[in-house]
């Protein structure tokens, strides 16, 4: 994996901090070159001076100074191009001129400049070569090429100072920025993946959440309902017990038939955590992040599949009549089969309701009234005031049943209301849309 910007800005004074230079080895590279540089310009300068006339330190001394502006390629590239070309008529500083024309072609300079400046360094090394090449044969008198001659060699000569190391230049530089694109697209991609990583989690985490919330709801409504029916079952057979056997003999089988449905009801659907967790056990050193939405989707669809149904509504108020309670059922419309998801969570409002009353308003009468729609199913459960005489069974109460209610209907783009009557009774209803039919 490429290094990003922040990695090369960790590594500290080992790749930054020497001026413009990047790297340690940058600056050794720029610093021999100017040496090399150096040495040869004042090599050349002598030449220069003994044919100018000048005093040979001050040449030594110009070819120095000259050819020391080489270690400002990185920085000024346009300055040591402008160098080179001053000192051409001097025929000095051959090397600072390929190194800065391949500086300048491979630095983010415009290239109106680098054309520019390339084609003053061809004009003036052209100029320089015909010159002197000029003067070689004007001293040979024995020598004498054609007129072609002079001109095809200075320009070859020119060409090859310059045309090389442009054309280098250009190609590192396409190089480097095709680098630097590739490098910015991989740092690129390695922050969307890690965001996509990031929202990957997120999914799960509310997968999981979900899915933990849909337990907890199913595990209230199995259980809360039940126990409810049985401890008022058991506090009527502590009470009858005495005055009629036979009666409480009935109500401790009803208590025995109720446990058991619950204890079955839970036993399905803790199979169906553990089927669900088989379906997607993982690999060793795998992180199963999809498999938490997997598990959700097949305990759902297990759920519903083996889940109650609205015709089993007549025999949860029957049982609630069993318990003592005065309650009605009326049902309008066509009965008709709903989608699995529908029946259920119809049936759990019912049921839920049903065990509202049973907590919090003993004795009261109740009504239970179920509508089937044209393209949607009613059901409304109403309690009047608690009598006053039967005894409060202290079932205790966990303030989740209308939340779990409401958040069913809801989940299924329904309608649900629930509050106090006028008349001092408690009223719950919702409206489910028809769903897809079964």
């Amino acid at each position: 994996m490429t290094a990003t910007g922040a990695d090369r800005e960790a590594a500290g004074p080992t790749t930054r901090g020497y001026w413009w230079w990047e790297r340690r080895r940058s600056v050794a590279l720029d610093v021999g070159l100017a040496l090399l540089s150096a040495l040869e310009c004042a090599l050349e300068g002598v030449a220069f001076a003994g044919e100018t006339g000048l005093p040979v330190p001050l040449g030594v001394l110009f070819g120095l100074v000259a050819g020391s502006v080489l270690v400002l390629r990185r920085r000024w590239p346009i300055v040591v191009v402008l160098v080179s070309i001053a000192t051409t008529p001097a025929e000095m500083g051959y090397l600072m001129g390929i190194v800065g024309l391949y500086t300048l072609a491979a630095s983010e300079v415009p290239r109106r400049i680098t054309v520019a400046l390339t084609g003053m360094t061809l004009v003036g090394t052209f100029v320089v070569s015909f010159v002197r090449l000029r003067q070689s044969l004007d001293a040979q008198a024995d020598f004498g090429p054609g007129v072609w001659y002079v001109p095809v060699v200075s320009l070859f000569m020119s060409l090859g100072l310059t045309a090389p190391s442009v054309f280098f230049g250009l190609y590192i530089g396409a190089r480097r920025r095709l680098m630097e694109s590739l490098r910015e697209r991989a740092d690129s991609l390695e922050r969307e993946l890690s965001l996509l990583a990031d929202r990957a989690e997120e999914r799960a985490e509310w997968a999981r959440t979900e899915e933990r919330t849909r337990i907890a709801r199913e595990m209230h409504d199995v259980v809360a309902h039940r126990v409810s029916l049985m401890v008022v079952h058991a506090a009527a057979l502590q009470a009858v017990a005495p005055k009629d056997p036979a009666k409480a003999v009935r109500n401790a089988a009803l208590v025995g038939d109720m446990g058991r449905q619950a204890l079955t009801e839970l036993r399905e659907m803790l199979g169906v955590l553990r089927s669900g967790d088989a379906l997607v056990a993982p690999r060793a050193g795998q992180v199963p992040l999809a498999s938490v939405g997997r598990v959700a989707a097949v305990a759902v669809a297990a759920v519903a599949e083996d889940g109650p149904r609205l015709c089993e509504v007549e025999a949860l108020v029957a049982q609630s009549r069993e318990a003592g309670m005065t309650v009605e059922l009326s049902v309008e419309g066509d009965a008709r089969a709903y989608a699995p998801e529908v029946e259920q969570t119809a049936y759990r409002v019912v049921q839920e309701a049903l065990t509202n009353v049973h907590k919090h308003a003993a004795g009261a009468r109740t009504w239970v009234r179920l509508a089937h729609r044209g393209a949607e199913v009613a059901m409304q459960v109403e309690n009047g005031p608690t009598d006053g005489v039967t005894a409060d069974a202290g079932l205790p109460s966990g303030g989740n049943g209308l939340v779990g209610m409401r958040e069913r209907v809801l989940g299924l783009g329904g309608v649900f209301v629930s509050g106090p009557t006028d008349a001092g009774g408690f009223r719950v209803s919702a409206v489910l849309p028809d769903g897809e039919v079964a």
